[in-house]
């Protein structure tokens, strides 16, 4: 994938003619700042659930259509795919839900969050103070929302409650763009040109690097209940998964173009954002079993959420 600036926050996407030509042109517009705003999400619902927080089966997946400027719910059985009613979204991007039934979306190109109630009474913008390119988003179980605030090179966290909001303490971040937090409230990074998935321990006693191997360009990150972190490994066209006692494995997969976003359904079921293929393939976290989901054009998916259990989904 090359990505080419088209104008003032504006991305458009060319396909690759080459792999090695798709990496070089990747790193150069890393290098010199341009990156993605282009196609950035992130990830999922962000905690690594227990078992009665866990996304139903029967739950519709949200997925943030990049290219068309809009958000849709995919349903998991029969049933229609439907766009949920947001104004005026430029890119989005990274989505989270919460218990409530509410949906944040980073509105990329907007430099804003918006969220959605779940009664369909509209939506708000988050109080931020000057996002830029904000990509992934994560909620912990007190309601403070993370934000990767990639173009700052920064993550930020908003209380939901009083709109305070703090920069997490960090190191080196270059275009964050992934989030996820485990049971503990450590927050994890995927630290896009960096080729990293960095850990923010929630007692603030340290950033670390998650060891990995060979990663390029990282985006979405999920976590499954035992632990087991999925990345997002968009350079390399596939995900890989790091055992929660240590240990990398790339998720058996076929034909993933720019892999993006990432779901678990609590279920056994990973979901991925196809990019460049524009589309979503859910396949067992063991992976095998890869199937696309139903789906009629999306452009560029980025971001996937389920809702917390005993949400209502937003009205449409």
């Amino acid at each position: 994938m090359a990505r080419t600036t088209a104008g003032s926050g504006t991305v458009t996407f060319a396909q690759p003619e080459a792999r090695a030509s798709r990496r070089w042109a990747r790193r150069l517009a890393a290098a010199v700042g341009f990156l993605a705003l282009c196609a950035l999400s992130t990830t999922a619902a962000g905690a690594t659930p227990a078992p009665e927080e866990r996304p139903s089966a029967h739950a519709p997946l949200y997925v943030s259509d990049y290219g068309n400027n809009r958000v849709v719910a995919l349903p998991a059985g029969d049933g229609d795919q439907t766009t949920v009613p947001f104004e005026g979204l430029v890119r989005p991007t990274g989505m989270v839900g919460d218990e409530a039934g509410r949906l944040y979306v980073s509105d990329t190109g907007n430099n804003r969050v918006v969220v959605r109630a779940a009664d369909g009474s509209g939506q708000s913008t988050v109080p931020t103070d000057r996002l830029s390119r904000p990509l992934g988003l994560a909620l912990d179980r007190a309601g403070n929302l993370y934000v990767a605030d990639s173009f700052n090179d920064r993550v930020v966290k908003v209380s939901v409650a009083d709109g305070t909001q703090t920069t997490v303490p960090t190191s080196g971040l270059l275009h964050p763009w992934g989030l996820a937090l485990d049971a503990a409230g450590n927050l994890y990074v995927s630290d896009f040109v960096n080729d990293r998935v960095v850990k923010v321990p929630g007692d603030g006693s340290g950033q670390s690097t998650i060891p990995t191997i060979g990663l390029s360009q990282p985006t979405g990150l999920a976590l499954g209940a035992a632990g087991d972190l999925y990345i997002a490994d968009s350079g390399n066209n596939r995900v890989v998964r790091i055992a929660a006692g240590g240990g990398q494995t790339t998720v058996p997969t076929s034909g993933l173009s720019d892999p993006l976003g990432l779901a678990l359904d609590g279920c056994g079921g990973l979901y991925i954002a196809d990019g460049f293929n524009n589309r979503v393939v859910r396949v067992r976290e063991t992976g095998g079993g890869q199937t696309t989901l139903p789906s009629t054009g999306l452009n560029t998916p980025t971001g996937l959420a389920f809702l917390r259990p005993g949400a209502h989904s937003p009205r449409t």
